[in-house]
C-alpha cells in the first residue's frame, strides 16, 4: 500500500458480522477500537505492531444493541474513525 487507509466496513448496515479493512504502508504499532455513540470504548480488535500490508478482520456484534458505532484506527501518526450501523 502507498498510504495509510481505513476502509468503510462491509456490509454497512450489518447484523451480526461486518468486515473492517485497513492498509499500512510501513511497519507500525496499530490499535483498532470500537466505540459507542457516546464515545465509550467497547472493544479492542487490534493492539500490536504489524508489518506493511492490507488487513481485514471480522467484527461480531453479538451482545450489542442496534445503533451507530464508531471504529477508530491509530497507526503511527495516522488516526481515522468511521461510522458503522448495526441493525438487529
Amino acid at each position: 500500500p502507498a498510504e495509510f487507509a481505513l476502509e468503510q466496513n462491509y456490509p454497512n448496515s450489518f447484523n451480526p458480522n461486518t468486515v473492517i479493512s485497513y492498509s499500512l504502508p510501513s511497519s507500525s504499532s496499530v490499535t483498532l477500537k470500537i466505540f459507542n455513540s457516546l464515545g465509550e470504548e467497547l472493544a479492542t480488535l487490534v493492539n500490536q505492531k504489524q508489518e506493511a500490508g492490507r488487513y481485514e478482520l471480522n467484527f461480531n456484534s453479538t451482545g450489542l444493541a442496534s445503533g451507530m458505532y464508531l471504529y477508530k484506527i491509530q497507526a503511527g501518526s495516522f488516526t481515522q474513525a468511521k461510522k458503522m450501523i448495526l441493525l438487529r
